[in-house]
């Protein structure tokens, strides 16, 4: 009884032709998730009917938690009402939803989608990459810097405490890590560069292609976190010639959680970056040997191991209702543009770094940085908090930080309720 992977998938917890997501995935040209190849025209900015914000809300926290598109959620609606009376389904384009959402993603970010696996969560992707790498039973060090991921951080360290780890931290000057200081901490006895792409602290932006270029100059490997990255500043893993990185997809993704991607370059895969856990989605082929017509072996069940990411790195089943928002939101992203989603904030920052000092509010954002995020001191969170919450104002208020991330549902319209709300 020889079954593939794809044939446990569209059996058992399957997606098979017969009753289709495409109502809410391939919406008609000009509404959102509509794709590029039918609609050329340039997206007009903000795109506030493409979500169900409420009246009199000002979010300006998708580096947080990015709401949903509307088209997402009901693609998340009819695979929910599918399960619930017992259907089955596909994506657009006949192949399996995983296949198709993988597809997205890799294209996304300039990559095969052979390279492309899913993960729960960006830490799962980053544990995979440093166990893999045999990291620290295999000497060497490991460098980092202190605006990179907390719970990366928090990992790294405990392997410094637990294991020995020799793990080497860059501090930031003035906001950013100089390319000078990471130099400093890299040796020939470097295994991994690890960083954030976009700080989750203050927006601040790596040159990934020049870290790169330090890590392989010395024989090691870049890891980068894309979690504030991917989906709202542009990724080439091509041209920046990065090895390993990970992402969740409920931030600018417009996914949800409990879903994600890990990027592992292709010639690494199994040569350089080992398997550390099996499981179905392992093999590419399974024959059971138990059943009365089973052909007979000494094992219950024979396999063959698949080679590329998904077979390396996933293990069970993942999350299907994140992955029918991804299958639409994925498409909506590309079709608006990750450069122009880029552009359309710069106005909205510019006018924040400009008024947000007059109110008292030291920038800790390096004014150069392009990113979705921009951060601010603050030295009494309690008034701030009060006057946020009396104008419905949504914006992450750490105990000393106000940090604001405007995403393509952002005006200057609503930068200027928030200036008018903390003046």
């Amino acid at each position: 009884m020889p079954l593939s992977r794809r044939d446990l998938l569209r059996g058992v917890g399957g997606y098979a032709a017969s009753t289709t997501l495409i109502p809410a995935l391939v919406p008609e040209r000009g509404q959102p998730g509509a794709d590029s190849a039918t609609d050329r025209s340039a997206p007009v900015f903000p795109r506030k009917e493409d979500f169900a914000l409420p009246a009199g809300l000002t979010y300006l926290n998708a580096a947080y938690i990015h709401p949903l598109p509307r088209a997402s959620a009901e693609a998340v609606r009819r695979y929910t009402e599918a399960r619930l009376h017992g259907r089955t389904l596909t994506a657009p384009d006949g192949t399996s939803l995983a296949d198709y959402v993988k597809g997205q993603f890799a294209a996304l970010i300039n990559a095969d989608p052979s390279e492309i696996s899913f993960v729960p969560n960006t830490s799962t992707g980053e544990n995979l990459v440093v166990k893999g790498l045999d990291i620290p039973t295999s000497g060497g060090n490991v460098v980092t810097d202190a605006l990179h991921f907390e719970g990366a951080l928090l990992h790294l360290q405990a392997l410094k405490r637990f294991f020995g780890l020799d793990l080497r931290i860059a501090r930031p000057r003035d906001g950013r890590i100089e390319m000078r200081d990471l130099e400093q901490l890299v040796d020939r006895k470097t295994r991994l560069i690890e960083i954030s792409l976009v700080s989750m602290y203050n927006g601040f932006q790596h040159d990934l292609k020049a870290v790169c270029d330090l890590a392989h100059a010395y024989g090691a490997y870049v890891y980068a976190d894309i979690a504030q990255a991917a989906g709202a500043t542009p990724i080439d893993v091509r041209a920046t010639g990065v090895d390993f990185c990970a992402c969740s997809s409920f931030k600018w993704l417009m996914g949800d959680f409990g879903l994600g991607f890990l990027y592992v370059r292709e010639d690494l895969i199994g040569r350089v970056l080992r398997r550390t856990q099996y499981g179905y989605h392992s093999a590419r082929r399974i024959q059971t040997h138990v059943l009365p017509y089973d052909p007979p072996a000494d094992d219950p069940v024979t396999w063959e191991l698949g080679t590329d990411a998904s077979a390396h790195f996933e293990v069970g089943s993942n999350a299907y209702a994140p992955m029918a928002a991804l299958s639409v939101s994925l498409p909506y992203l590309r079709r608006l543009g990750i450069e122009r989603i880029e552009a359309h904030r710069q106005p909205l920052l510019d006018r924040l770094r400009r008024e947000m000092p007059r109110l008292g509010f030291e920038l800790l954002t390096p004014p150069e940085t392009k990113s979705a995020l921009i951060t601010f001191a603050v030295k009494e969170r309690q008034p701030v908090l009060e006057r946020l919450q009396k104008a419905n104002i949504h914006v992450r208020l750490g105990a000393h930080f106000l940090r604001v991330s405007p995403s393509v549902y952002n005006d200057l319209r609503d930068v200027d309720r928030l200036l008018e709300a903390l003046s």
